[in-house]
């Protein structure tokens, strides 16, 4: 199975989206969109509203889609301090500190019991 990106027309929406193609040996198998920095419509929770909502956005009344507000700067700061936050205060806790976290966390999972 190969694996092509490229940009094909949306049938909702009048610009191109980036999206993943899988071919294998029979032909197209499967066609994914490539996640773009916005986010989709928060879902109302009455289900007349939802439908009415579901309805637009087939139609092409409304976009499905919210543009990202965030810095982008500070999303790739938070996301690099994520990665390797975890290592880097596991390496500099003490034996004795790393023993009583382990005690704390093993009393919490036996205390629901």
């Amino acid at each position: 199975m190969r694996v092509l990106s490229g940009v094909l027309p949306s049938p909702n929406d009048d610009r191109n989206l980036k999206r993943v193609i899988y071919l294998s040996h029979s032909g197209i198998v499967e066609v994914m969109p490539v996640r773009s920095s916005g986010r989709r419509l928060k879902r109302p929770r009455d289900p007349l509203a939802l439908a009415k909502l579901i309805g637009d956005i087939a139609t092409g009344q409304v976009q499905d889609r919210q543009e990202d507000t965030r810095n982008p700067a500070a999303v790739e700061l938070g996301r690099l301090g994520g990665l390797k936050g975890g290592k880097a205060r596991a390496a500099k806790l003490t034996p004795k500190k790393r023993s009583a976290i382990a005690r704390k966390a093993a009393s919490a999972r036996w205390s629901k019991r």
